[in-house]
């Protein structure tokens, strides 16, 4: 049998020769296009998104006001407060980081009052802490903000930019974009990345507005399910119902995105924001803090360093976790994990304290099973073998569970 190596470069070869000969239709070529996308998509893109991605993005609590200390400084607290070697890596600059206008040959120019050292030594400095750098631009004339272009008929001479400078995430928006759909713009970004020579994690910004889970896995690495989110319980609340309609399209190499993290941002309590993170982690969201790391308080870092809540958003097996039952505001949400387990959130988002219970048949486990539950909030473990797992709960509080069967 031929290895892996060796049918990629066939593959390779074949895409050469057909695409070289004169005889070849324009269909044809389209169809070999959209095949030697998929072959370098698998090859390189979805190596970045085996599990969702992880870090940190500017835009949920500094808008435009952003400068390259800030990064700077942002990256240096990642490592100090531990974050980064939970698994956080990525610091994302998002909007407003460069000039209004292309340069005289048509370059993207980093703003000389913010980013007066340029994007390369910036990446150069998260590079050195062991972390990677993110930047924004958007698939349409203008960014959201129109403080700076978009790359919408820049796509190949951007994405070489990026690569250039080593960028190593992007974030992709929509505004400005002349009504053209999302899957004629998108996917030439992200041939444009794939062929830039850097490996570049690519963030679907489209806002789900033509239902990208259908058709975005072999052009983006993630892609936003809805629009964005706003540090309130009714947005958070919104977004995570619109996301998880679309839980069976997630996988290893491309996910759902409902939008970053609000938790530490301070418009909800901390039971809610333990919420947001808990059902995040399980349906498998990128996990991008939205909040100042810099100026932590020890109940938002607590939320945001639980490891084992992070083990299930990265655990290998790569399904999204889903709202299986709903009552009145009493829910539960659960998804399989390696090794036989199952995550569980039991989420009171009803306006009183109530008893929220989840049985094995809700679950998927059998009904005589006896299982080991362990209380990823509590850190403590505990068996039943009662057929079903229960907790009082305060309004918008959950609990959040793995469950072993023995």
């Amino acid at each position: 049998m031929a290895s892996k190596k060796g049918v990629e470069l066939w593959w390779c070869l074949l895409l050469v020769l057909f695409i070289t000969s004169p005889s070849v239709s324009a269909s044809h070529r389209l169809l070999l296009d959209t095949i030697q996308r998929k072959v370098l998509h698998d090859n390189n893109g979805s190596s970045l998104a085996q599990t969702p991605p992880m870090g940190w993005n500017s835009w949920n609590h500094f808008g435009c006001n952003i400068n390259e200390d800030l990064i700077r400084q942002t990256a240096d607290a990642m490592v100090s407060t531990g974050l980064s070697a939970l698994g956080y890596q990525y610091i994302n600059i998002d909007d407003c980081w460069g000039e209004l206008n292309r340069d005289s040959q048509g370059n993207l120019v980093a703003k000389a009052s913010t980013f007066p050292s340029g994007i390369k030594a910036l990446a150069d400095y998260v590079h050195s802490k062991g972390l990677k750098l993110g930047i924004y631009s958007d698939a349409g004339d203008q960014t959201c903000s129109k403080t700076m272009p978009g790359s919408l008929g820049h796509e190949v001479q951007d994405a070489k930019t990026f690569a250039s400078w080593g960028i190593d995430y992007l974030k992709y928006d929509n505004c400005n974009n002349n009504d053209i759909s999302p899957k004629e713009r998108y996917p030439k970004m992200s041939k444009a990345l794939l062929n830039s020579g850097r490996s570049i994690f690519f963030s679907m910004c489209e806002w789900g507005l033509e239902d990208p889970a259908t058709w975005a896995k072999g052009v983006g690495n993630s892609w936003r399910t809805t629009g964005d989110i706003k540090d309130n319980w009714d947005s958070m609340t919104f977004l995570a119902d619109l996301n998880d309609k679309w839980a069976s399209y997630a996988g290893p190499g491309g996910w759902n995105d409902p939008d970053m993290l609000e938790v530490g941002n301070g418009r909800m309590t901390t039971e809610e924001y333990r919420a947001h993170f808990s059902v995040w982690a399980l349906a498998k969201a990128p996990l991008l803090i939205g909040c100042d790391i810099r100026a932590l308080d020890e109940t938002t870092k607590e939320l945001l360093s639980n490891s084992e809540v992070i083990a299930v958003n990265q655990d290998k097996l790569g399904v999204q976790g889903k709202k299986v039952k709903s009552n009145n505001g009493l829910e539960v949400w659960a998804g399989p994990l390696s090794g036989n387990k199952v995550a569980v959130i039991l989420w009171n988002r009803s306006s009183s304290k109530a008893k929220v219970t989840a049985s094995w048949s809700d679950l998927g486990i059998k009904s005589a099973t006896s299982v080991d539950a362990r209380d990823l909030w509590e850190h403590s473990t505990t068996s039943l073998d009662s057929g079903e797992i229960s907790a009082e709960l305060d309004s918008h509080a959950c609990k959040m569970y793995i469950l072993t069967p023995n």
